[in-house]
């Protein structure tokens, strides 16, 4: 199993409202989600924007090229994108970065 932690930056001044769109993500976007290996994944977020993903998944590339694949994933990375700093163009799961893991206590 992989372990993938990644950090994105939302906007400062939509910290709130991007709490508030994951406190009811889309049914959609949750089975796509499950569908395509997105184990465990979590979203941390500090008042400050910093945000820190966490999933686990038999194959990160696989899983994220999965969700590529759909319809719903193209539709919440539009709406998401504008929360976020310093994406370059990018859509926000385009952006994501896998840190490298230096530890693990299994």
């Amino acid at each position: 199993m992989q372990r993938v932690c990644f950090l994105l930056k939302v906007r400062a001044d939509r910290v709130e409202e991007y709490r508030e769109r994951h406190a009811d993500v889309w049914p959609a976007m949750l089975d796509a989600l499950s569908g395509a290996g997105w184990g465990n994944y979590s979203l941390f977020l500090r008042d400050d924007g910093l945000l820190v993903g966490y999933l686990e998944t038999e194959d990160f590339d696989r899983a994220r090229a999965a969700m590529d694949a759909t319809d719903v994933n193209a539709r919440w990375q539009r709406e998401m994108a504008e929360f976020f700093e310093a994406l370059d163009g990018s859509a926000p799961d385009a952006a994501m970065r896998p840190l490298e893991e230096v530890f693990h206590l299994g």
